[in-house]
């Protein structure tokens, strides 16, 4: 059989078990808080790689390597941002999230954002956070859709339309079956075969270069002085700009719904505890070693087209092809299966994190602030000439927390 075969044969074996997991979520879904909380009983291990592979998705894994290759060394500060945002996540917000979520019966995000407002107030909140959430989502949804048609396409000469109906009709099967659990069943088998690409690909890359030592030296020879230095040829403010735009890419998480109910859906404070220190594992692995590929890649095939293949390219070029074909499916069921949301919920972290903090807020200063991050976020993005980086994700973030702090309840 020919690569594309055994391809094509794991990766239906996959989705296979996919509605497998979405049969026997069913069975234990028997109320509306089984549907979309798991019974608030999920365990450290689910939680935590669920969480993870939902944050970070195929782009981890294509993104980071690309970027890491095209920017050098300066794509540490991406690593810095999400590693650092994910300790506040599940050590400051994780807590307090459970506590107030089982204490109170919170199901969703938008529960947090209205609970100190009147009648009136909780419905004009809802509804602009639930617009904004499902404009989000769907955008989002439909970027890796479309970027899923266009692998498999590559992949399988498959076209494009017919990927994307074959895959969003098993994502929706399952998901209606078994809601919840099945999504974070899923999830948590993607997880682990991503973290299981991430860490195989790096070390066969790094072993093909020659070592560390080795890797030092020929990025010596093959990148640029930009490429070597933590400011990408930048100083001054540009350079404090870059370094803040990059990290700032880790302050998405604090506010994606589907992220946030992960710590909903804990069992206890103890579960927490032991999920934390897997999900800290799991980015290090995954993050850390596609920093490392792509550095590597920038050695093997300096003169690739398109970086964000490389991660393809080097599974075909290093391993033999059964073990190759495995690791290509599980991206390519990446792709498919899991679609984050964008940093236009930075308004709705700041709001829910600061009550989290013990803070309470009238009801007009959570409605302006979900308005103002959204809206300011669009407006950067849309801009012929935005840097983006800072503007797009760390001014929208601020502005919506200031709105929150002047008009805070004393």
């Amino acid at each position: 059989m020919d690569r594309a075969t055994v391809v094509l044969i794991t990766l239906i074996a996959y989705k296979v078990i996919l509605i497998g997991i979405g049969f026997w979520a069913e069975r234990r879904t028997k109320s509306e808080e089984d549907y979309f909380l798991g019974g608030r009983g999920l365990g450290p291990l689910v939680a935590a790689i669920s969480y993870t592979a939902s944050a970070s998705s195929a782009w981890a894994l294509l993104g980071l390597s690309g970027a890491a290759f095209t920017l050098g060394l300066s794509v540490v500060w991406i690593l810095i941002g999400v590693i650092a945002a994910l300790f506040v996540t599940w050590y400051w917000i994780g807590p307090r999230m459970l506590e107030m979520s089982h204490r109170e019966g919170f199901i969703t995000l938008t529960d947090f954002l209205a609970h100190d407002a009147s009648a009136r107030g909780r419905g004009a909140i809802a509804v602009l956070a639930s617009v904004i959430i499902v404009i989000s989502f769907t955008a989002y949804v439909a970027a890796q859709f479309q970027g899923a048609g266009s692998s498999f396409n590559t992949a399988f000469g498959m076209s494009i339309e017919s990927s994307i109906f074959l895959g969003g009709t098993i994502i929706v099967i399952y998901t209606l079956m078994g809601g919840f659990w099945a999504v974070s069943v899923t999830d948590t088998l993607q997880g682990l075969l991503m973290a299981v690409a991430a860490l195989l690909l790096p070390i066969a890359a790094l072993i093909a270069v020659g070592g560390p030592g080795q890797l030092i030296a020929a990025l010596g020879e093959t990148a640029t002085p930009a490429q070597l230095t933590l400011s990408a040829g930048n100083a001054g403010l540009a350079a404090l700009g870059m370094a803040l735009g990059f990290m700032s890419v880790g302050l998405g998480t604090f506010g994606q719904p589907h992220l946030m109910n992960r710590f909903m859906a804990l069992r206890d404070q103890t579960a927490l505890r032991q999920a934390r220190h897997i999900a800290v594992g799991w980015y290090v692995i995954v993050y850390g070693g596609m920093v490392v590929l792509g550095l590597s890649a920038r050695v093997l095939i300096p003169d690739i087209a398109n970086p964000e293949t490389l991660f393809f390219v080097l599974t075909t070029d290093l391993f033999p092809m059964i073990i190759g074909s495995i690791l290509l499916a599980a991206v390519l069921s990446a792709i498919m299966s899991t679609a984050d949301s964008q940093l236009l919920v930075a308004a709705s972290a700041v709001a829910h994190d600061l009550r989290l903090a013990g803070w309470r807020f009238r009801e007009h200063a959570v409605f302006a602030s979900i308005l103002t991050g959204f809206a300011l976020t669009v407006l950067f993005y849309l801009r012929p000439d935005s840097p983006g980086d800072v503007l797009e994700r760390l001014i929208p973030f601020l502005a919506a927390g200031l709105v929150l702090a002047a008009f805070r309840r004393r």
